[in-house]
């Protein structure tokens, strides 16, 4: 079956979507071990965290700490969870946090995790551009107010002159419903995607590149970051100094060690061969940086468009101070 390899990729992905590491303190009238609440996406721009745990980094800098971790189909759900008082860190796309910032949730940026192009993908060989696609075309990504929305938004902006343009034909889809739907032509005509997925459907004939997101953003920009409640850092600060202290070491691990990160993920995540995964993490234009970068970028733009009323004045006002003295933006 010429499909098998990236089916099989879809429903270990989806084996795990409710993972749970750790386990809860009983209460004594004060907390005695310290818990973080961590939960991931879907997709390469989350292997991070798989790497961090894998590798005790956290329990290396607060060798007590309790993990406890959940993984959720959209940045959207991961804000709701944090909004609910589960989590104490989220990981997602800068849109889905400045989203939530503007409707007032007590949170920051503690790190960015990556950068990596996200391409829009079709099945139909007739969409070179999105001034192909009519109101009966149909556009698979993650969500309102993803990356992938605000970035067709963006595309839209420049190419049809409405950065709302293409709103109404947009289908919220998980990454691995929208990959297996576009590969077998059914419900959708494109898919704003996110790695490992959008590799391996350019492998297969009868799926085409429409755009990227470097373009439609201008320029690379942070892909993930790791987002965290005031609570958390405020009143967790061991805990919090040591998440970021562990981000950063792994950021370094892989940089450094690429080989050896691809087998860690290929023998947690049991999806493709170490071989696959390094090309995915060292695939032209990917980086590895905690320097959260293009904050103002999509807030400006995000009002532009509507869906937000207010933006910072500056990136640092949405972000913890460990990163003030980076070269953000």
């Amino acid at each position: 079956m010429k499909y098998w390899p990236l089916i099989c990729l879809i429903l270990v992905l989806l084996a795990t979507s409710f993972i749970a590491g750790g386990c809860s303190q009983a209460h004594t009238g004060r907390q005695e071990t310290p818990v973080i609440k961590l939960a991931d996406q879907f997709g390469l721009g989350y292997a991070p965290l798989a790497i961090m745990l894998e590798q005790k980094f956290l329990e290396k800098h607060l060798p007590n700490i309790k993990i406890e971790r959940l993984k959720f189909g959209s940045g959207g759900a991961v804000r709701e969870a944090m909004i609910a008082g589960n989590l104490d860190v989220g990981f997602m796309g800068i849109p889905p946090f400045l989203v939530g910032w503007d409707k007032g949730v007590d949170w920051k940026i503690a790190g960015a995790l990556d950068s990596m192009p996200l391409l829009l993908l079709t099945h139909e060989k007739d969409v070179k551009s999105i001034k192909d696609l009519t109101p009966e075309h149909r556009i698979a990504l993650p969500g309102p107010g993803s990356n992938q929305h605000i970035l067709l938004a963006m595309e839209a902006e420049k190419t049809l002159g409405d950065g709302r343009a293409l709103d109404d034909i947009i289908m919220a889809i998980p990454h691995p419903d929208a990959a297996t739907a576009l590969l077998a032509k059914q419900d959708v005509t494109c898919y704003y995607g996110a790695p490992p997925y959008q590799y391996e459907l350019l492998k297969y004939p009868g799926i085409y590149q429409v755009t990227d997101s470097f373009t439609a953003f201008g320029s690379p920009f942070s892909y993930i970051v790791a987002v965290a409640t005031t609570k958390f850092y405020q009143d967790q600060p061991t805990a919090y100094s040591a998440f970021v202290a562990a981000l950063e070491e792994t950021l370094d691990f892989i940089n450094e060690h690429p080989v050896e990160a691809a087998e860690i993920l290929a023998r947690v995540e049991k999806t493709v061969p170490a071989a696959t995964y390094e090309e995915h993490l060292t695939w032209p234009g990917t980086s590895w940086d905690i320097t959260p970068v293009g904050i103002m970028h999509y807030a400006k733009n995000m009002q532009n468009y509507g869906y937000m009323d207010r933006i910072p004045e500056t990136w640092q006002d949405v972000t913890f101070p460990n990163l003030h003295q980076l070269p953000g933006s």
